[in-house]
């Protein structure tokens, strides 16, 4: 099993993890202490009061935070075998991979609740405590004592949620959940984004307002002026929901910015990313989904352009944007049939891979002409020709002007093909092309399990024929008056004799392009 190249070492993911809470213990402490030197202190009256709120402070930590302290290291460290063996690319016992998945994930809760009931604790211990003594306490310690650790434990526990998240999302969720989705792990409980935000309200609004809600009921105490230390305790309060949010946005940001750059990154064509970022909350589903639909998008991509090698990348944009079922419309388009003379003949006595690449030699050279100049689209091969299609999809376009200029243009690159046999001691290819336009149905046909995009029709039986009359008027090119009627300008055409077509009852009037169009050497 390979780990992440970012992920740390199981030691210092664990001790990080473990530290994480210490911070907001000593700041939740320390607002604790300061609160009880200045308020709680003066209501304690007696030496003796005094005294006895001391020793129940000092047994209380000697005893409660020990153990605290205990349980969640045995929860962070509990995880430490699973990580070791992950790290080292061992696979663990799948039941304790399970366990210390679900537990990385319940880790904030664990401290959450620890924390808690370390901090909630302390009221009824220290209320029975100094109620036993036999020395009467201020009734307003009933107030401030409470308030004193409510707002002391909700800096504590809020903080240490979000630090121990942060701190095991760095550092075991990397390696835990390398190849595993956290959000699919059976027991996990990971906050949502509803729940973070009503954390973060506990934090940066019901402590420091309730706070002041309670110092507005209770009893002012003796020294302090109420109006200063009420904005004291609400600016403490504050500042510490201000901290809340910004490890909240830093846990929400992280996953947003990683999505949007990965957006970007697909609406530019690059389908080459994936993100890992294990959660267990509502982002782990987001990033999963997102993975998947890159990786359908590859898949498709990929599919896409083999299929566009093996149809040509004009049919399958053509086949992809239209109904994938059987049948087709009827369109007036421009038909193409292209072939090499004498093929059969000239090939007897070649090599099949001498034969093979020639074939493929003329072809790259037509292919470029037809689809790369011009519009058009090569439907099929044809051993050794081809047929090509003008006007699919592209209502009131000039098809017809396309194809007499493919057409054209095809005889000019043969040409330059031509120089490059006859340079490398090979024989010239001759060719014939027929152009016909008319009505056409175009589409799918075959069965449902296998179809193949074509257009069927007289006019394609015609344009075939009119190839093969080529060699009869000896005639590279020849267009049909159907084709000649829709040219813009058919001045570059001279009509001949009409020619008897097998299909056709009358001769039809056919075209060819002028002599002086056209080099002597493609006379055939």
């Amino acid at each position: 099993m390979d780990v992440a190249m970012n992920s740390p070492r199981p030691r210092l993911a664990l001790i990080v993890t473990a530290i994480a809470p210490v911070i907001p213990q000593l700041l939740g402490s320390a607002f604790n202490i300061w609160y009880n030197l200045s308020v709680v202190e003066p209501l304690l009256g007696t030496a003796a009061l005094k005294a006895r709120f001391l020793q129940t402070c000092v047994m209380y930590n000697a005893l409660v935070y020990p153990a605290a302290m205990f349980l969640w290291l045995q929860q962070v460290y509990s995880i430490g075998p699973v990580l070791r063996a992950l790290y080292c690319g061992v696979q663990p016992n799948p039941d304790a991979l399970m366990h210390a998945r679900r537990r990385a994930i319940n880790l904030p809760w664990s401290i959450a609740a620890i924390s808690g009931a370390a901090w909630f604790l302390c009221i009824p211990t220290f209320l029975i405590s100094l109620g036993v003594a036999p020395d009467a306490f201020d009734r307003r310690l009933l107030w401030h004592l409470p308030i004193s650790f409510l707002v002391s434990g909700f800096i504590s526990i809020t903080h240490s949620f979000f630090l121990v998240e942060l701190a095991s999302h760095w550092g075991i969720f990397s390696t835990l959940f390398l190849h595993a989705r956290a959000d699919l792990t059976p027991g996990g409980r990971a906050l949502s984004l509803r729940g973070r935000g009503l954390l973060w309200a506990v934090s940066a609004g019901i402590c420091p307002i309730g706070s002041l809600l309670m110092l507005s009921f209770a009893p002012p105490a003796p020294g302090t002026d109420p109006a200063w230390f009420a904005v004291f305790v609400g600016t403490v309060g504050v500042g510490f929901g201000l901290c809340t949010a910004l490890m909240i946005g830093r846990l929400v940001s992280e996953p947003i910015d990683q999505l949007r750059t990965a957006a970007q990154g697909v609406a530019e064509g690059r389908l080459d990313t994936n993100l890992h970022l294990p959660r267990a909350d509502e982002f782990g589903l987001l990033i999963a989904e997102f993975n998947h639909m890159l990786h359908e998008l590859r898949e498709k991509e990929r599919l896409r352009q083999t299929f566009g090698l093996h149809v040509g990348r004009k049919t399958a944009e053509q086949i992809l944007m239209r109904d994938p079922g059987l049948g087709g419309v009827e369109q007036i388009i421009t038909i193409m049939f292209v072939d090499i003379r004498s093929f059969t003949q000239r090939t007897a006595n070649l090599p099949p891979a001498e034969t093979v690449w020639m074939l493929n030699e003329f072809l790259r050279v037509m292919v470029n002409v037809v689809e790369t100049r011009h519009n058009g689209i090569i439907n099929k091969f044809l051993g050794d020709g081809f047929m090509a299609l003008f006007g699919i999809g592209v209502d009131g376009a000039n098809h017809a002007d396309e194809a007499l200029a493919t057409g054209r243009d095809m005889l000019s690159a043969l040409d330059e093909l031509n120089a490059l046999l006859v340079r490398e001691g090979r024989e010239r290819i001759a060719i014939g092309i027929g152009i016909h336009t008319g009505p056409a149905i175009v589409g799918s046909i075959g069965s449902p399990e296998r179809l193949e995009f074509t257009a069927i029709g007289s006019a394609v039986n015609i344009a075939s024929r009119i190839e093969g009359l080529t060699k009869i008027v000896q005639r590279p090119l020849l267009v049909t008056e159907g084709t000649a009627g829709h040219l813009r300008d058919p001045a570059e055409l001279e009509e001949l004799a009409p020619q008897a077509v097998r299909g056709v009852e009358k001769p039809m009037r056919i075209y060819s392009l002028r002599s002086a169009v056209f080099a002597t050497d493609h006379q055939l």
